[in-house]
């Protein structure tokens, strides 16, 4: 019986002048090429610490660290729901401005190793 099927084949782009390798996104065929492709790092993430911090990164912080405040009180302390949260909502207020500029000071001490690395 005949096959209905055509098994799909993989396309290999190329010139008339000769064929471009299309091994890029495969494996490495030689130690040499896993160590070339490796060193590139063209597909390489960029760190978190990278870019500056943000107000957003700093509250949501403050939310989890405020939470985990509030279960405190509640739980171990046995203080009232009213008092937890309102001791909550104080510590959430400090703690997102106090984390963000935590954040910020961290990151001009990194920026500053990192431009004093290029400058070498």
């Amino acid at each position: 019986m005949a096959q209905t099927k055509k098994k799909r084949r993989r396309k290999r782009r190329g010139t008339q002048g000769g064929r471009v390798e299309d091994r890029a996104r495969g494996r490495p065929r030689s130690r040499q090429e896993a160590r070339a492709r490796a060193r590139s790092g063209r597909g390489a993430r960029p760190s978190r610490l990278d870019g500056p911090p943000t107000w957003r990164s700093a509250a949501v912080r403050g939310l989890i660290a405020a939470a985990i405040f509030i279960l405190l009180l509640l739980l171990i302390f046995g203080e009232s729901v009213g008092k937890a949260v309102a001791f909550g909502a104080f510590m959430l207020a400090f703690y997102i401005p106090a984390g963000y500029f935590v954040d910020m000071l961290l990151w001009r001490r990194r920026e500053r190793t990192r431009i004093r690395e290029r400058m070498r």
